[in-house]
């Protein structure tokens, strides 16, 4: 819109604030007392939730902002912050006229560190400008660097997923139990839940002993058998695995064969 915010002394305007989880949830409120429908979102009224100041620059270095409230909404909860489900998640910041609810976008961003004090939650927002600190020339390594299934790795994330329900859990040793599915193929593998109250949520497969999958974030008391997640098989990254059980090696990401840096430092041997 083509609005002017602020042109005039006395104005109806509202902040407004939007969080795209990366489970696929948004989010959004509004620091004005009732309740907004806009861009095909309710926007709650949560005064006590405020972004701070935004500082915007032309510069190459990250724009700032920051979000404070305390933990009284019912859809910012502690626990759900705990879990991660707010890490990395999109931010957009804007002003909006609650009257005739014309807006602007003040700020896009996603959330870095969360932290809690004293029943108040504060989050540090990273404007897209941080991307430019990423190092661009990836460094030689032995093991392939792509993710996989991901980008240089080429290979159908479809063909190596599958849906399966639980049949057994080992709280203690935090570890679950597929049916109907070959647990070594998803050693370094992910998980996530579609049932249960970690729904949403992924979990990554540090280590399979016989038909567990060992979990590396702890499991809610409240899973139990039957609940279904999507299973991610993994690769171990390396070549012989690329080459043997994915037939994949034209697309390897790594140097295998490159000296290492103690080649330097060796001794001469006799034969």
């Amino acid at each position: 819109m083509t609005r002017v915010f602020f042109a005039s002394e006395l104005e109806g305007v509202a902040t407004w604030w939007r969080i795209e989880r990366r489970d696929g949830i948004t989010l959004g409120f509004t620091s004005h007392d009732r309740d907004m429908m806009f861009d095909g979102v309710l926007h709650r009224a949560a005064p006590g939730v405020l972004p701070s100041a935004i500082r915007k620059t032309s510069a190459l270095d990250g724009d700032s902002a920051e979000m404070q409230g305390p933990l009284s909404h019912d859809s910012i909860a502690a626990s759900d912050l705990a879990q991660g489900r707010f890490d990395g998640a999109r931010v957009r910041i804007g002003a909006v006229d609650w009257e005739t609810l014309e807006r602007i976008q003040l700020y896009a961003g996603s959330i870095g560190t969360v932290s809690e004090e004293a029943g108040g939650f504060s989050a540090d927002l990273l404007s897209a400008k941080e991307q430019l600190a990423a190092d661009p020339v990836p460094r030689t390594s032995p093991t392939c660097r792509a993710s996989f299934c991901g980008p240089g790795c080429t290979l159908s994330a479809a063909r190596f997923t599958s849906e399966a329900a639980v049949s057994a859990v080992d709280q203690d040793r935090n570890a679950v139990t597929f049916a109907g599915i070959d647990p070594q193929l998803h050693t370094f593998g992910s998980i996530r839940w579609l049932d249960g109250p970690q729904i949403g949520l992924t979990m990554e497969v540090v280590a399979v002993e016989g038909d567990e999958l060992l979990l590396d974030t702890p499991l809610d008391s409240g899973t139990v058998p039957g609940m279904r997640a999507i299973l991610r098989q993994g690769c171990d990254h390396t070549l012989a695995t690329c080459h043997a059980r994915f037939a994949n090696a034209a697309n390897f990401r790594g140097e295998p064969f490159l000296p290492g840096n103690d080649l330097l430092a060796r001794y001469p041997s006799a034969q």
